[in-house]
């Protein structure tokens, strides 16, 4: 019984640096895990918003192109509707390129 005492001080150490070496390598997970309530809910805002675009867009683009073969509309319409397209559809990669031109 006299060799157990320093075999069990050593096993406490080792427990207590693998203890302590596991919360060191799973904090930095655990923080980047926590993701900003307002951030989660505008990406789940944009995602919910693309998607219900995207059906608009596609009866959109039927209805010119129905409206071109009768020959009904202004070619002012079908650049609008083109560039409203490409403005809602790109708007991540514009507000991406506008941040770069400033730095931000």
């Amino acid at each position: 019984m006299h060799h157990s005492l320093p075999l069990r001080s050593l096993l406490l150490r080792i427990a207590a640096a693998h203890l302590l070496v596991t919360l060191a390598i799973c904090v930095p997970d655990m923080a980047f895990a926590q993701a900003s309530p307002f951030l989660t809910g505008a990406s789940s805002l944009q995602t919910n918003i693309l998607a219900w675009l995207t059906p608009v867009a596609i009866i959109l683009v039927m209805v010119l192109g129905g409206m071109a073969m009768a020959n009904r509309m202004s070619w002012g319409w079908c650049i609008g509707a083109i560039l409203g397209i490409a403005i809602g559809f790109g708007a991540p990669q514009i507000v991406t390129w506008v941040r770069g031109m400033f730095g931000v």
